[in-house]
């Protein structure tokens, strides 16, 4: 059996459940604490690491979708001719220059950087100059299994030891989590020192996840999830424009139910919307899209000082001065 994961990836892995090493036991990974002793399954070289007493998703639940996903592939194909044929109206203005950024940092400060992706079963919107690095050890994991997918775990519980990656990548996940600052905590936990973490995280976005969607941040709530890190940069990625042209789809959206019309009036909105997203070019870095925008990005380094809410609230950029 070939696992996804590199072999000295695989020796840095940990029971989600108690933390102790676990061994590689024909198709599973076994928890080598005598107190746990928990066995993990591996599904075509991908390991399921999942803490199910405190997750949403269930080891079998997780597994089940491998199959939902593989059978609905004809499905995903009609949807990227669509989209290949329709303009979209979503557009993320900073997120391949930041990750060069990012490149350019942890190469400084590491010839072979491991970097942990949160929600990689995809790949995200301008991952490029990361994924094209060949210097740059990737590990992607999500919940789900997906083209890219290379391991199963839960944010909530990083199934890796302590202070083992040079960088965290996790893009338009922490929306999805029922505890977004757990989650950080985690990403705190497993990078090394001085990590780099990547995140964006919408504000201005209507529900995407179905029942999988919880949390929305302001420009300074998302800083605080990062309280615990140095900031490198941080702000709008995607703007007002592209805010104003969701939010005009979803008014659409809701005056029914019916997959045919709602397959419609997306197509509708998209082709009577999909320019609003060019002004956020303009807008992108102004103090209105700090108030505004459809969703925000912070890199930072993992730093031993916290930041306090009195300076935190200082760190206000936006247009509005009460």
């Amino acid at each position: 059996m070939h696992l996804r994961l590199s072999q000295s990836t695989q020796e840095l892995l940990r029971c989600p459940i108690c933390y102790a090493k676990l061994q590689l036991a024909g198709e599973q990974f076994k928890c080598t604490s005598s107190e746990c002793s928990t066995c993990f399954p591996i599904v075509d070289g991908v390991p399921v690491l999942i803490k199910e007493q405190s997750s949403i998703f269930s080891i079998n639940e997780v597994v089940s979708h491998r199959k939902a996903f593989f059978s609905n592939v004809s499905e995903s194909k009609l949807r990227r001719v669509i989209n290949c044929l329709i303009p979209t109206i979503s557009k993320n203005i900073k997120a391949k220059s930041n990750y060069k950024r990012m490149v350019q940092i942890l190469l400084e400060q590491s010839t072979s950087p491991r970097v942990l992706v949160i929600g990689g079963r995809t790949l995200g919107e301008g991952m490029e100059p990361l994924v094209n690095n060949r210097a740059i050890e990737l590990v992607e994991s999500d919940v789900l299994f997906g083209p890219r997918t290379m391991l199963i775990c839960d944010a909530h519980d990083i199934p890796f030891e302590d202070g083992v990656f040079d960088a965290v990548v996790v893009q338009a996940v922490l929306e999805h989590v029922v505890d977004p600052y757990r989650c950080s905590e985690e990403i705190y936990r497993v990078l090394k020192e001085g990590g780099i973490v990547y995140a964006e995280t919408p504000f201005m976005q209507q529900v995407h996840g179905g029942r999988y969607d919880f949390t929305r941040f302001t420009y300074l709530g998302h800083r605080r999830l990062f309280r615990r890190f140095e900031e490198i940069d941080s702000g709008a990625t995607c703007g007002p424009g592209m805010a104003l042209a969701w939010s005009y789809q979803y008014f659409l959206l809701s005056f029914t139910t019916s997959r045919i019309l709602r397959t419609l009036l997306i197509v509708f909105a998209r082709l009577t919307s999909f320019y609003l997203k060019y002004f956020d070019y303009y807008l992108i870095n102004r103090p209105g899209a700090f108030d505004a925008a459809s969703g925000y990005y912070f890199l930072g380094r993992k730093s031993e000082q916290v930041l306090s809410d009195r300076a935190l609230i200082r760190l206000y950029r936006g247009a509005e001065r009460l």
